[in-house]
């Protein structure tokens, strides 16, 4: 989870062109509606492990935050999908973003929305740069589902990785 503050003319531009995107399909959608803390029927809480709700994903949220602000990478790591941990150890995630995250800062969660069952969409701010995240419901808990672009940089390893984050002056 690499929050990169920098970016060029045209990522600015996609990035609101985007949320625009995001804004305009959240007003089609009944979920529009409904606001943030009337889960469906599919957000019922789970017999054991965490709630299946909204506010049971943006605990989970804000405890990757505030692990990943904090320097615990390892407890980060911890909470992301299987599919998330089967695309970088534990130890490359921890070398990776010791050496280039921008931990100390904190990351605040600053909306959240239900997108189905057991997937929540959720944005965050870290030093006025937003990002959006999905947690996925997984084994009864919230977890952090690393997008594409991290899966595919955790996947070169950590080395590699550091490499290109360097290359790229977001390390």
């Amino acid at each position: 989870m690499l929050i990169n503050t920098v970016m060029t003319h045209s990522q600015q531009l996609r990035r609101r062109l985007g949320a625009a995107a995001l804004l305009v399909a959240a007003l089609v959608t009944s979920s529009a509606c409904s606001g943030d803390d009337q889960p469906g029927p599919a957000a019922a809480a789970t017999p054991s492990g965490e709630p299946k709700t909204l506010d049971g994903a943006k605990a989970a949220a804000q405890t990757v935050f505030d692990r990943f602000s904090g320097g615990d990478f390892g407890g980060a790591w911890e909470l992301y999908t299987a599919a998330g941990k089967a695309a970088i150890t534990r130890a490359d995630y921890i070398k990776l973003n010791e050496t280039c995250a921008r931990h100390g800062l904190p990351i605040e969660l600053t909306s959240a929305r239900l997108d189905g069952p057991g997937k929540a969409v959720v944005i965050a701010r870290q030093k006025g740069a937003a990002q959006s995240y999905t947690m996925r419901y997984e084994h009864n808990a919230w977890k952090l589902a690393p997008a594409k672009q991290g899966l595919a940089l955790y996947a070169k390893g950590a080395d590699k990785a550091i490499a290109l984050q360097k290359k790229a002056g977001t390390c």
